[in-house]
């Protein structure tokens, strides 16, 4: 993979080049001061490290204007109030600054294994689902098969651009799909949109707060304008009064 790394501060920009030091899979073929200086240097771009209170353009605002293209973007930021609003913009991940070398880590390997699944005819081909509210499960087509799978099965689905990934207790399923699509197909009843990028089935979550649901080790941010329905039709309705 190919990365750039834009962020208005040299030693941040340092920083970041040396954690991928150890990383044989990921090559740096630019580093930029701002997105403006950025621009003009995206082709074959496949991932952008990307601070976000800079200078000019911010991070977030030029994070927008590459949503239509296939490059992944992980923010690296000082401030942890911008987490949701990453998401909103498809990042692929969310790093604050001082960065640690165990969470940076994490991030990258997620980047590659989207990348690796993003681009992969093998893994990857035409993908259709046959759901129906009166089945328990779908039918999605996917590495040359139709599988089959429980609604019950299924942890949470995640948007990324054109594509879903179906997270299921034993596997992993990619869907050319946008996330709209799919979460119209599926039954109101069990599974909830808690964001641009995120469909969870309730009957997995493990814990909850104002920002986040958990399912089993993962945490699903929930964005600002999903927060309140989704408390209203399935929190406020089932917990414990004092």
């Amino acid at each position: 993979m190919n990365c750039i790394i834009i962020d208005d501060e040299p030693l941040a920009r340092e920083a970041i080049a040396q954690l991928l030091s150890d990383c044989t899979e990921i090559n740096i073929i630019g580093q930029f001061s701002s997105p403006l200086l950025a621009k003009d240097s995206l082709d074959n771009v496949d991932l952008i490290f990307l601070d976000i209170n800079m200078p000019g353009v911010n991070g977030l605002e030029f994070a927008k204007q590459l949503k239509e293209s296939d490059t992944l973007i992980i923010f690296t930021t000082a401030y942890e109030e911008y987490a949701l609003d990453s998401y909103e913009v498809d990042a692929i991940d969310y790093l604050v600054k001082p960065i640690v070398k165990e969470r940076f880590e994490k991030a990258i390997r997620k980047a590659i294994n989207y990348h690796q699944l993003l681009h992969s005819e093998e893994s990857i081909s035409s993908i259709e689902t046959n759901v129906s509210d009166t089945e328990d499960y779908f039918f999605i087509r996917a590495d040359r098969k139709i599988h089959k799978v429980n609604y019950n099965e299924v942890l949470y689905i995640e948007g990324l651009k054109d594509y879903v990934i179906v997270h299921t207790n034993s596997q992993k399923i990619i869907a050319a799909m946008n996330i709209k699509t799919i979460y119209q197909q599926l039954p109101q009843n069990t599974f909830f949109r808690i964001s641009k990028s995120y469909i969870i089935n309730v009957q997995h979550i493990t814990a909850l707060d104002n920002n986040s649901v958990f399912i089993q080790n993962d945490e699903i941010p929930i964005g600002n304008i999903y927060r309140e329905a989704f408390y209203e039709a399935y929190v406020e309705k089932r917990i414990f009064k004092r």
